[in-house]
């Protein structure tokens, strides 16, 4: 585990909004339609950028696929991922409540 939250954290964007788009499992184009949702469409994540992310995530057991229909790889969050996020969404907090504390001073 230490070593995956060595290698993902920080995390960048891309695979922040991936994972956090995995509160149910979906397929790619699930996940890109989600993601720019979610950033009200600021982020657009193009499928060569999902898809290498994907990929990485699942070799290292972030991700896991949980369906494969007809063509559509359908990916659900794992355990390890929900863990990764868990320390991710502790460290933005962190960033969050400091921007909140300091901003003043960059008036």
């Amino acid at each position: 585990m230490e070593k995956v939250i060595k290698k993902y954290v920080p995390m960048t964007e891309t695979a922040f909004y991936i994972l956090l788009s995995l509160t149910e499992p979906r397929h790619g184009y699930g996940i890109i339609k989600r993601v720019e949702e979610m950033t009200e469409g600021r982020l657009t994540l193009g499928s060569g950028t999902i898809y290498g992310t994907l990929t990485k995530m699942q070799r290292d057991e972030i991700i896991t696929i949980y369906a494969d229909e007809k063509r559509k790889t359908i990916y659900e969050i794992t355990d390890i991922g929900k863990k990764l996020m868990r320390v991710e969404m502790k460290r933005l907090k962190e960033l969050h409540n400091n921007v909140l504390r300091f901003e003043g001073d960059f008036q």
